[in-house]
């Protein structure tokens, strides 16, 4: 039998916790997955060490000058080829390229947006791991995998699970008509219990502390605000083209079930496992097929029991204003996310109280007015509807 070729990979964001644990499973499976392209932001150190590895055709970091520093870098290595690119539009480029079969996209925040579409119109296989391209621009990515024939598959372990759940044939854009909800698990972070009272001194050392998931600080605080789960929300919504009513939140303390589907008959199914990312990223590489992905099975007996628990909206203010986003529709869940970026660094860096967030967030939609039909029908116009969203973010934070 022939040699099966390597599938050609680019990881977006390979230096992150996506991107690392994305190359573990290269690591595992070089007759599969081969490493076409890895891109960062600006970290020179990361991103050489994983080139010496992987010895990637390509790397690309956002900063031009930190682009310059790995070439100096790789220069020094003895047979490494690697190409080194620089800016937003080699991101784009190498997510696009001719030899790519699957893309990761890691990258956080809004500028994985234009990557990941560029990857989409070329018709790849798309693993989206950032939230934000579906948020920004979720119907326009849909709209675009339509016509180009792109596979997206999502990586978050809420969506990824509620992508196992359903029927084989299943893909994205479209729920069957027999799926009745999808249910959304959801830790509770690290304050699922803490006195309410007790929130306004809360510091970002407590809030990236994740119980149960190791994770940048931007997500950690995220799901300790229950922000990440706002979002998930309105992915699934794209995703899975449901309204707001057939989409329920439910904490889960021990993130073993990460989402569940219910259909019509009364039927529901969960997907179980490890609180390991290489568990969604395995699936998403592998699908349709199973690969090992270096994570074991759930000891059931150990954990004795699940609990599920409605989430507290005074705990948890920022799930209602992604709710309301959500049903606002339009340019509404863009600008949720725009002002959510905003809001938490200013709290990472100790210019916001940690209920500042929320308050931050409402204000910015509130002085959406108008804004919710119809949505940005353009990746200029969406740009430009995140960044009048930043700007009033970060005077209500008080930039």
């Amino acid at each position: 039998m022939p040699a099966v070729k390597p599938q050609q990979l680019v990881v977006l964001g390979a230096t992150g916790t996506i991107g690392r644990n994305t190359l573990d499973l290269v690591r595992r499976h070089p007759q599969r997955l081969q490493a076409l392209a890895l891109t960062a932001n600006r970290d020179v150190d990361a991103l050489a060490a994983l080139c010496v590895e992987f010895r990637p055709r390509y790397a690309a970091l956002a900063d031009a000058g930190a682009a310059q520093a790995l070439r100096a870098r790789l220069a020094n290595e003895a047979g490494l080829r690697t190409e080194v690119r620089a800016g937003a539009a080699a991101l784009a480029e190498l997510a696009a390229h001719a030899d790519a079969d699957q893309v990761m996209s890691a990258i956080v925040g809004a500028v994985g947006l234009l990557p990941t579409l560029a990857a989409v119109r070329a018709g790849k296989r798309v693993l989206i791991a950032n939230k934000e391209p579906l948020v920004m621009a979720g119907r326009l990515l849909m709209q675009e995998a339509a016509r180009s024939g792109a596979l997206i598959i999502p990586i978050d372990s809420e969506h990824n699970a509620i992508f196992q759940c359903l029927p084989p044939d299943s893909r994205c854009g479209r729920a069957p008509s027999h799926v009745q909800r999808l249910i959304l698990t959801a830790s509770g972070g690290p304050f699922r219990e803490t006195p309410l009272e007790a929130l306004a001194d809360v510091t970002p050392e407590q809030a990236v502390r994740h119980p149960n998931w190791v994770m940048g600080r931007k997500i950690s605080v995220d799901s300790a605000t229950m922000m990440n789960k706002g979002l998930e929300l309105i992915e699934a919504s794209v995703l899975y083209d449901l309204p707001d009513a057939r989409l329920e939140v439910v904490i889960h303390p021990e993130s073993a079930i990460h989402s569940l589907v219910e259909y019509v008959d009364g039927s529901m199914l969960a997907q179980l496992g490890q609180a390991d990312m290489r568990v969604p990223i395995a699936h998403a590489l592998a699908w349709p097929e199973r690969w090992e992905s270096g994570v074991g099975g759930l000891d059931l007996a150990a954990l004795g029991r699940f609990r599920f628990e409605p989430a507290d909206p005074r705990r948890f203010p920022c799930l209602a204003l992604a709710r309301a986003a959500l049903r606002g529709g339009g340019d509404l869940p863009n600008i949720l996310n725009a002002a959510n970026e905003i809001a938490v660094q200013a709290f990472l860096e100790g210019r916001l109280s940690y209920p500042g967030i929320a308050e931050v967030i409402e204000t910015t939609l509130s002085d959406a007015a108008g804004r919710s039909a119809p949505p940005a029908a353009d990746m200029e116009a969406i740009v430009a509807v995140d960044a009048w969203a930043r700007a009033r973010a970060a005077e209500a934070a008080g930039a």
